[in-house]
């Protein structure tokens, strides 16, 4: 019985998992090379490190989705590393993210707290929270200020995608900026950065104060962006998606390949994968949604190179970017990259 049980058994037993032993080996990719025979999420994030150096092998255009409040918790540099870099080819964020972005553009900070503070006691001293981040209020007001003026700036005889003000705000940015951040590195390097929450931000706050102060009629035409979305998926040989939480960037990357279906009638979806999330797809929501789960929508392929890392993307980014830095930089100089032309329009070809 013994010998017949590990009969079977010879099919799933392959191949053994290593530990990991320390070595004069310091670089992180290579750290992440020997997670890749470990196991649970050290051996996802080895696989996301291999995943996304595949899309870039592929030619693959790649789209990332970047949700929650991660610049204030210090992840800028290397989005914008990612974007100047080509890592990138289009972002979506949300408009926290792009708005704790400006901050810092205009010389702000974000300063670190703690998770149990007395909120009365901020609230009262002018001081906002993200968790276990702080930043002030009065200076977010002034930030958001800025935004609406900006935005009485332009043409109000038009609306404007989010893709065209974020490009315009990256490059008005980019006329004060000591250093670069993620609008004015996507502007410079000409990244398309797509926000289809906008409204839902202190970017949305900012603009529609200056229609209460100010009268100014400045409106967002959001489903431009989608048209827009679609037509890059649809001109693109194939596409991958990275996703560092879920949230609306998740999912607006994720219907690009609708809506391109809609122009082109052979899309199959993105050929990539890579999600980081801390939310599971038990309670339904699209943040916990498995990458599997895609296919039935027509959003990837059922053959998708894919991976779900289950690990806070403040954790993993700074692995990844890193190990990115180390292992890329061959890949990118040969890779058929999207080039990208700004206007009231987004045109796409292929270098």
């Amino acid at each position: 019985m013994l010998m017949m049980k590990r009969s079977k058994a010879t099919k799933y037993l392959k191949t053994p998992t290593y530990p990991i032993q320390i070595d004069r080996d310091r670089s992180v990719a290579g750290l992440l090379s020997k997670m890749e025979a470990t196991g649970f999420q050290g051996r996802n994030l080895a696989a996301s490190h291999q995943v996304w150096l595949n899309m870039l092998q592929d030619n693959a255009t790649v789209f990332m989705g970047v949700s929650g409040a991660l610049v204030s918790a210090g992840m800028r540099r290397l989005i914008a590393y990612l974007i100047k870099n080509h890592y990138v080819d289009v972002l979506v964020a949300t408009g926290a993210n792009l708005f704790h972005d400006l901050h810092e553009t205009l010389g702000r900070y974000h300063y670190q707290g703690s998770p149990r503070p007395d909120d009365k006691d901020l609230r009262d001293s002018g001081v906002v929270r993200i968790y276990d981040t702080f930043a002030s209020d009065v200076e977010f007001r002034e930030a958001e200020e800025w935004v609406g003026n900006f935005s009485n700036t332009l043409d109000h005889a038009r609306p404007y995608s989010s893709r065209e003000f974020l490009h315009l705000l990256g490059r008005e940015l980019s006329e004060i900026a000591t250093e670069d951040g993620i609008l004015t590195s996507a502007f410079k390097a000409k990244i398309p950065i797509f926000c289809p929450a906008i409204t839902d931000s202190p970017i949305g706050v900012g603009v529609a104060a200056s229609r209460i102060d100010r009268k100014n009629p400045f409106q967002f035409d959001v489903i431009a962006d989608v048209v827009e979305m679609g037509q890059i998926v649809a001109k693109s040989a194939n596409t991958g998606a990275v996703f560092f939480g879920g949230g609306s960037p998740k999912n607006f990357v994720a219907q690009a390949s609708q809506t391109a279906a809609v122009i082109k009638s052979n899309i199959r979806g993105h050929k990539y994968l890579i999600q980081v999330v801390t939310a599971g797809p038990q309670f339904g929501g699209m943040s916990g949604a498995s990458v599997e789960e895609a296919a039935s929508w027509g959003k990837s392929p059922r053959d998708a190179d894919r991976v779900t890392v289950n690990v806070d993307a403040t954790i993993a980014m700074p692995l990844l970017v890193t190990a990115l830095s180390q292992t890329g930089t061959k890949v990118l100089k040969q890779r058929r990259r999207p080039v990208f032309t700004f206007g009231k329009d987004l045109t796409v070809t292929f270098q």
